[in-house]
């Protein structure tokens, strides 16, 4: 009874430490250390290097691999496959984010080859294989929330340093897997690890087919949580499968993450995944990785001691140098702040020193210093930085707007006047007097023909919003199509046909408004919401969406938003359903929410929440 009991204080420990670190981290005002990071440390106070509180339990190691597992599985999860489809923008200047992005990654991927037969060379190593993966990792866990902070996901180097990251993290541990078979020099434990992957393929063609299918519908919609359940259970089948092909578990767990990644999960679900693993089990494995490591260990080991700072900058050098290349397009600071933002690793360097420690490529000592390495990175990166990379004004959204007439010459002018970058583009005319004059005011550009390649040659194309207004249907609608392979954000088209109105409502991607429809509709509103419609329509910029992105607010309640002052939150749209919402309303991630309130306050709601 008394062993239960001391097992349970260690546990009790363990858990009371990582409830207080973010605590802690937020009352102190001390939001660039990471909160896993910060649970390194606490560790290291209270285990081994310092307190030495924490003793031998089995509860702890099982729940601390659980963590560790949770946690791959959310690097997994983490990658965003939409994110390799290049959008069209207006700050483009011809870059495309995914192959600038590959070159970058396998420059990364030389440069610590390089490096990694230099640490050989003066033998402070004796893999320079494994060391390559661990001197080429990123940690994209710490890349997104920066990119988020500092407004820039969004932008064509966001973009870029995002997909850096994400396949980075994919090919790491693909490569890691294959390194850990080709070090067991057995051809039949390749075979395996080629059978596993195949097994992989066949249970997401499998989910992927069963997700789309009614009973998932019913079965997503009840009470019983079936999408968590399904996560767990294919997060365990994963991992006994691995260990069944002797392939580490980790890799089932990652491989589960991108499985559940690629069937595209709602943000609330995912948010809920995250809730779980980084409430609970993975702060116990940060917790414990801080107490089982011996500084002191590290500190008398001279070799050690010369690694660290040259493993260290050898981290800096493996991003920056590559990600030179992108000086052709951005400034200089931007591209140095790339680099050293990059230049995080964490979760992805634990498991290649854990797989390496297993297998018997590197002594405690080592596993040591690598994870101390990667605790150090994480620190200075994000802080090196936040001091180079200049802050961020967002450039207005841009419009492109094609055919000029009695619709779309006004509404040019209200959105320059509203702060949008509009450009309207109309054929030539064919009369002698010019329209120089009559539509001066106008951002008016002649062009030959609206045809797609005249449309190509002015660039009207790069554009976050497009906007089909000519006077016939047909061309109207052939270039709205056209604009949805180019992945244009939003493209409204206009149609006054009723019959290809019904039937272009059917094109996904594509919003469609008629002037009939619309004098129908203000009409019936003006007669039976007078006030409702008289509110929408004043322009005074009083009405606004909002889209809520950001997870610090996921759940929370309206009246304990910071950000409402004079505003007033109309409606919450919420899928398919509105809300009416009152105090204690709780917001989610996805909810689009209908404003009211001057127009600096919504931008800055916009800019917070979004």
């Amino acid at each position: 009874m008394e062993q239960h009991t001391t097992e349970l204080t260690s546990l009790m420990i363990v858990v009371t430490i990582a409830f207080l670190v973010p605590i802690l981290l937020h009352r102190l005002h001390l939001k660039i250390i990471p909160v896993v990071v910060a649970e390194i440390i606490a560790g290291l106070i209270i285990g081994k290097s310092g307190l030495n509180l924490i003793t031998e339990d089995p509860w702890l190691e099982l729940l601390s691999l659980f963590g560790f597992i949770y946690l791959l599985f959310l690097s997994g999860l983490e990658i965003d496959f939409a994110s390799f489809k290049k959008k069209k923008s207006a700050e483009d200047n011809n870059v495309n984010p995914l192959i600038l992005s590959v070159i970058i990654l396998i420059g990364v991927f030389a440069v610590s080859l390089g490096l990694s037969y230099v640490l050989l060379w003066i033998n402070l190593i004796e893999d320079p294989l494994l060391m390559t993966l661990i001197i080429a990792t990123i940690s994209l866990g710490v890349v997104v929330p920066v990119l988020k902070e500092k407004k820039i996901m969004d932008t064509p180097l966001g973009q870029i340093i995002l997909l850096v990251a994400v396949l980075s993290d994919f090919a790491t541990m693909i490569l890691l897997a294959v390194y850990i078979s080709y070090q067991s020099q057995n051809i039949e434990q390749m075979l395996l690890l080629l059978v596993f992957f195949a097994l992989v393929v066949f249970t997401y063609l499998f989910l992927k087919n069963f997700v789309r299918g009614k009973l998932f519908d019913v079965l997503r919609k009840s009470t019983a949580q079936m999408g968590t359940r399904a996560v767990f259970a294919l997060i365990l089948l994963f991992v006994v499968l691995s260990e069944t092909f002797e392939i580490e578990n980790i890799l089932g767990a990652f491989l589960a993450g991108v499985v559940v990644s690629l069937l595209a999960p709602d943000k609330k679900f995912v948010h809920q995944l995250e809730s779980f693993g980084y409430g609970f089990l993975i702060p116990i494995f940060f917790v414990m990785l801080g107490v089982n490591l011996n500084l002191w260990d590290l500190l008398t080991d001279l070799r050690i001691l010369i690694l660290i700072p040259m493993l260290l900058a050898a981290i800096f050098l493996s991003k920056i140098i590559p990600i030179l290349i992108l000086k052709r397009y951005f400034p200089w600071r931007h591209v140095i702040g790339s680099g050293l933002l990059l230049s995080s690793t964490l979760s992805l360097v634990i498991a290649a020193a854990a797989l390496a420690l297993q297998i018997g490529a590197i002594d405690e000592t080592m596993h040591g210093a690598l994870i101390l390495v990667a605790v150090i990175s994480c620190l200075i990166a994000p802080i090196l930085f936040n001091q180079i990379f200049p802050q961020v004004t967002k450039k207005p959204k841009s419009i492109s707007i094609i055919g000029a007439n009695h619709v779309t010459l006004p509404i040019s002018q209200d959105l320059i006047k509203e702060g949008y970058e509009v450009k309207l583009f109309s054929a030539e005319s064919n009369h002698a007097d010019s329209k120089e004059e009559t539509f001066s005011q106008f951002p008016l550009i002649e062009i030959p023909n609206l045809d797609e390649k005249s449309l190509e040659d002015q660039d009207a194309f790069k554009t976050d919003i497009i906007v089909f207004g000519t006077m016939d249907d047909e061309i109207n609608l052939a270039l709205g199509k056209y604009a949805k392979t180019l992945d244009i954000s939003n493209i409204i088209v206009r149609i006054e046909k009723p019959d290809l109105f019904e039937e272009a409502q059917d094109e996904e991607g594509l919003s469609l408004f008629s002037t009939l429809y619309a004098s129908r509709t203000l009409l019936k509103a003006l007669i039976e919401h007078p006030s409702a419609l008289r509110l929408i329509t004043h322009h005074d910029g009083s009405i606004g969406e909002v889209t809520m992105n950001n997870q610090t607010y996921h759940d929370e309640y309206l009246h304990n938003l910071p950000l409402l002052g004079n505003m007033l939150i109309l409606r919450i749209y919420r899928g398919d359903s509105f809300i009416i919402p009152h105090g204690n309303t709780q917001i989610e991630l996805g909810d689009r929410l209908l404003v009211s309130g001057d127009v600096e306050s919504i931008l800055e709601m916009k800019s917070e929440l979004e």
